[in-house]
Formats: C-alpha cells, sequence, structure tokens
C-alpha cells in the first residue's frame, strides 16, 4: 500500500465523473490493506450519519435500517472510511474533512453486482431568513 496515493483517491473524488472509479481505486488501494485501517480510530461523526441516513433513504423504498456501521477516522489525512449494512447490503463511505466531500458506495439487490453510488458535499445552514434563499 502507498499511502500517497491518498493524494490520487483525493483528485478523483473532486475531479472523477464515473463514481465507480473512485470507489474502485479506493477499495484496490486502501479498504483492504492492514496498514491503512490501522492508521486510524473508531470515531462518530453526526454529519456523516445524517448524511448516510438521508442518501439511503434516497437510494432504497421504505423504512430504512442502517446496521453495523462502523467509521474511522484517519486524523494525519482527515479521512473518515467504513463500512455499514442496509436492507440486507453491504455499503461503504469515504469522506474527506478537509474537502467536505465524500462518497457512499451500496451493493443493489443482493442477487445481483449492481452498486449505486452517491458523491456528497457538506451543506451549509442559513441561520434565519435570507432574501436570496428561493428555496
Amino acid at each position: 500500500m502507498k499511502i500517497d496515493r491518498l493524494k490520487e483517491l483525493k483528485q478523483k473524488l473532486t475531479k472523477e465523473k464515473d463514481l465507480s472509479v473512485i470507489w474502485e481505486f479506493y477499495m484496490d488501494h486502501f479498504a483492504d490493506h492492514r496498514e491503512f485501517t490501522q492508521l486510524g480510530n473508531p470515531a462518530y461523526n453526526e454529519h456523516l450519519n445524517a448524511i448516510l441516513g438521508k442518501i439511503c433513504q434516497q437510494l432504497f423504498t421504505g423504512t430504512i435500517i442502517i446496521t453495523d456501521f462502523l467509521l474511522i477516522y484517519v486524523p494525519e489525512y482527515q479521512m473518515f472510511h467504513g463500512p455499514f449494512q442496509i436492507q440486507g447490503c453491504i455499503g461503504g463511505v469515504i469522506y474527506f474533512d478537509d474537502l467536505k466531500m465524500g462518497l457512499i458506495a451500496v451493493s443493489g439487490d443482493p442477487e445481483t453486482s449492481e452498486v449505486k453510488y452517491s458523491r456528497f458535499t457538506q451543506v451549509m445552514q442559513l441561520s434565519g431568513f435570507n432574501r436570496n434563499d428561493r428555496n
């Protein structure tokens, strides 16, 4: 494993249009490499929990239940990553705190090889009324 490839992963996350390319790069170079997973510690991030819930609600119909979410934070690289399960499917998330950008990948139907992806950025919440807000 070459940790300097995280820069390449960040670049792919910000520029690559095919989200599967980003996820495959992460899986090939980091996800299952013990030396990478040992760089971080278990973490809790309310923002990522909320985003994961909202995105999975859009990807799946009905009531969703997310289980086995094991979030790891690697402070040296300002990166969160971790697996989770939903509706019998396996998913994963990567998020760079310095970029305020991440990617979620979830296997679709357990009987197919379909994977659903969602790239996301942090959304700023406005306090109070803003005349320029059109929503």
